[in-house]
């Protein structure tokens, strides 16, 4: 099956054509690890972590590298806010991602590389693209790029450098040659951590560690580097600079980007002030809420972030896991059915929409059409369809997209605690009416009702669903 991806350096949907048959080499570039993670950064992870999961269920072996920035200036001010080595608040907030990532339900990587890891192999390259003439050494031993060296300068992201000014993450100073070099290598100031180097005591700058690490891990090119639309520019621009200044080829064959959370017009960010972390918003609204909110538009789209939305998914992911919950009741040892025509057709139009530039949009529509279907057949009393129905989700779709993996769906405490709130309300109506106090039970199913939870008396006893709003 041909999988298409929209090419960042193109600009096109284009077919992925790996350099290996088979096997998919891709790169993503992670955190800066000085605090906690918040939705913003978790897109990245939750989208590429879903695509790397759906190229492995066509049949890709794929190899995944995410780094760790673990020195940087933000680092470095957090530890001396703390009182603590550099090191400390590197390896605090790396164990912090992890722990995140697994609240998400994201997968590791096969190798999370850590910058300082690799300060040799990055002195190394820095000498030889000043050999190769695309690199210069400043009065006081910083290693600046010499942007204009470079013919294609740009091509990522579509800017010139005749209309490029000094911005926010351009360093501007006196020992630059032109305002748009940037550092591979940056003297270290008085207390600061520092690394030999042939031009000066310091250490990397923040461009070159991803060019170094991915071309030592995957090779002089992969397939595939993906990121968050904010790091087109400078970092991959800067990065597709360094490559082909160090070994005469892009990096990466194609170039995909997620767009970013926006928050009352503002992107998401810990500067701004307006970040929602990763484990609040899991202990409010469940891993499957957070996870269908990040998946619920386009990957390259931007996202609108509001406690109402991701709300909203929350309900969709327990109306979903509600339904997994109630089959597993009445059959609590599913069979996997014999795949047929119809489970063949769903599973097609699934692969299809993924194969489709990743939509994830529509992949999940077809979850939600099948979580009815699954209902409707247990109402009707359809049992061979309910298991097919059930297996798709549970089996098929769910592990594609690290949704409905489990037999709980956590939301606040769990929803564990909320079945059983709810079971012990059901008991109190049954009561009522065992008491004849038609009023009263009626009352408490109104109440239910109104809070999105409907009662089914059946002959196996009282259960409920969820069922309020529309996925």
């Amino acid at each position: 099956m041909k999988v298409y991806i929209t090419d960042t350096l193109t600009k096109e949907k284009v077919p992925l054509e790996t350099i290996e048959p088979g096997v998919v080499k891709m790169y993503v570039c992670g955190p800066t690890v000085y605090n906690y993670i918040h939705i913003g950064n978790a897109r990245p992870m939750v989208v590429f972590d879903a695509f790397r999961r759906f190229l492995e269920f066509i049949g890709y072996r794929v190899m995944m590298v995410q780094n760790f920035t673990d020195i940087d200036d933000k680092i470095i001010n957090e530890a001396n806010e703390w009182g603590v080595n550099w090191k400390t608040v590197a390896d605090t907030f790396i164990a912090e991602y992890h722990h995140d990532a697994q609240l998400l339900g994201v997968r590791a990587a096969n190798y999370h590389p850590r910058t300082t890891d690799f300060v040799e192999d990055i002195v190394t390259a820095v000498q030889k693209i000043i050999e190769n003439g695309y690199a210069y050494t400043a009065s006081n031993g910083d290693v600046y790029f010499s942007v204009r060296k470079l013919k294609n300068y740009g091509k990522l992201s579509g800017k010139n450098p005749d209309d490029l000014r000094a911005g926010a993450r351009i360093e501007v100073n006196d020992l630059k040659k032109d305002p748009l070099d940037f550092v591979l290598w940056k003297s270290a100031k008085p207390g600061e951590p520092k690394w030999e180097s042939p031009w000066c005591a310091g250490r990397p700058g923040w461009h070159i560690e991803c060019s170094v690490m991915s071309q030592k891990l995957l090779g002089d090119m992969f397939d595939i580097h993906g990121g968050g639309e904010d790091l087109i520019f400078p970092h991959h621009e800067d990065e597709v600079a360094q490559s082909e200044a160090l070994t005469g080829k892009p990096p990466a064959k194609y170039w995909m980007h997620n767009g970013m959370i926006i928050v009352r017009g503002d992107k998401m960010s810990k500067s701004l002030g307006n970040t929602f972390m990763v484990r609040e918003a899991v202990k409010k609204y469940g891993k499957d809420g957070v996870k269908l909110f990040l998946l619920s538009k386009h990957y390259r789209s931007p996202m609108e972030f509001s406690d109402d939305i991701l709300e909203d998914n929350s309900k969709a992911a327990a109306r979903v896991q509600a339904t997994l919950n109630r089959f597993r009741e009445k059959y609590p040892y599913p069979l996997v059915p014999k795949e047929d025509e119809e489970m063949k057709d769903i599973t097609a139009k699934f692969t299809e929409a993924l194969s489709d530039d990743f939509n994830t949009p529509v992949a999940l529509s077809i979850i939600f059409d099948v979580s009815r279907e699954l209902n409707k057949a247990m109402d009707n009393g359809n049992d061979e369809r309910a298991l097919k129905m059930y297996h798709l989700i549970k089996r098929v779709f769910g592990p594609v997209l690290g949704v409905f993996d489990s037999e709980t769906q956590k939301k606040s405490a769990s929803l564990s605690n909320f079945d059983t709130l709810i079971k012990s309300v059901i008991d109190l109506r049954n009561e009522y009416r065992k008491a004849k106090q038609y009023d009263m039970a009626d009352k408490i199913r109104n109440i239910l009702s109104d809070s999105g939870v409907k009662l089914l008396d059946t002959p196996e006893g009282t259960k409920y669903e969820i069922v309020e709003g529309e996925e």
